[in-house]
């Protein structure tokens, strides 16, 4: 009788996949705002009992949008999520915290190479919770990212690109505030989304005041004989020449974008809207694009050692 032969065993996906979702368990960071209260006896339940004006959902305000034509449907929509009352933001931003620290104090007691999936599940369970308060918080929130927004429309900066730029630094400021001092979010909120706006517009500013594109239409343009308060001729077709090599360095569609929304091409300055449009993408992955260009120009900028040498010449 002829012996069967031997059966070969396939690794199993099971363990392989177990050891992907271990590493990047293992690998997350959990970042919380520390308070005394977490270390108290009553930690837990002072971190469980909402206040009794707590109520959710948030939906339901009774606020109306103001009248207007140009209101969008998604600035209608915040105005249908009332605002947190002191003992109700206190509650969420305790609670948000307290599973954060919770999840990594659990997990920080696992070994990373024989934690088991019950272990890791309780944990991700806490941080999954911390989320969904997280999103109570910035929910309520957004009207005010639009009040701010709106002082701080310009040429430079359209009202959807503010309230963009302005919902980030909100997530920012949920991530930092420190609710044990006793103090309102709005007022944490309010600085520190006019800090990021007032950021934003003085890039802007000096950006535009600063470079010239080394685009061909500009190229054939005869140099201007007026004399220059802070730099010379030749110091400016240096810059011209430096910044057209930084530009030559982006990506297609990144050097696209920075000559457009700048107006470096001699036309007015684009919004995300219309280059998403003119692109084919959304508005959103537009300022990707455009941060990920900022930020080579700023890595080249610091290479040539460009500030110190414009501020040589001033």
């Amino acid at each position: 009788m002829i012996a069967p032969a031997p059966v070969r065993r396939r690794p199993s996906r099971t363990r392989s996949a177990d050891g992907a979702r271990r590493e990047a368990f293992f690998a997350r960071t959990i970042d919380y705002v520390p308070c005394r209260q977490f270390l108290a006896a009553d930690a837990e339940a002072l971190a469980s009992t909402p206040p009794a004006d707590c109520v959710v959902p948030l939906s339901h305000s009774g606020v109306e949008a103001p009248p207007g034509r140009d209101i969008t449907p998604y600035l209608a929509s915040l105005y249908q999520n009332r605002l947190l009352s002191k003992d109700e933001e206190q509650y969420y931003f305790r609670r948000m915290n307290w599973l954060k620290f919770k999840a990594a104090t659990q997990r920080g007691r696992l070994d990373p190479k024989r934690a088991t999936q019950r272990q890791i599940a309780a944990v991700e369970a806490l941080l999954t919770e911390a989320e969904a308060v997280r999103s109570v918080l910035i929910t309520a929130n957004l009207r005010l990212v639009v009040s701010i927004a709106k002082k701080f429309v310009d040429l430079n900066n359209s009202f959807d690109e503010l309230v963009a730029e302005g919902n980030m630094a909100l997530l920012r400021a949920v991530e930092k505030f420190s609710f044990s001092l006793g103090n309102r979010f709005s007022t944490y909120a309010t600085y520190a989304i006019q800090r990021h706006f007032f950021r934003i517009s003085h890039r802007s500013r000096q950006f535009r005041s600063r470079f010239l594109v080394d685009d061909a239409a500009l190229k054939d343009r005869p140099e201007s004989t007026e004399p220059s308060p802070y730099c010379s001729g030749e110091q400016i077709a240096l810059l011209k020449d430096l910044f057209g090599r930084f530009l030559d360095e982006l990506e297609p569609r990144e050097r696209q974008i920075v000559v457009a929304r700048f107006g470096f091409d001699g036309r007015a300055p684009r919004t995300f809207r219309e280059l998403g449009t003119e692109m084919g993408v959304c508005k959103e992955r537009i300022r990707q694009l455009q941060s990920r260009a900022m930020e080579k120009l700023r890595g080249m900028a610091a290479d040539a050692h460009l500030d110190r040498t414009v501020g040589d010449w001033l």
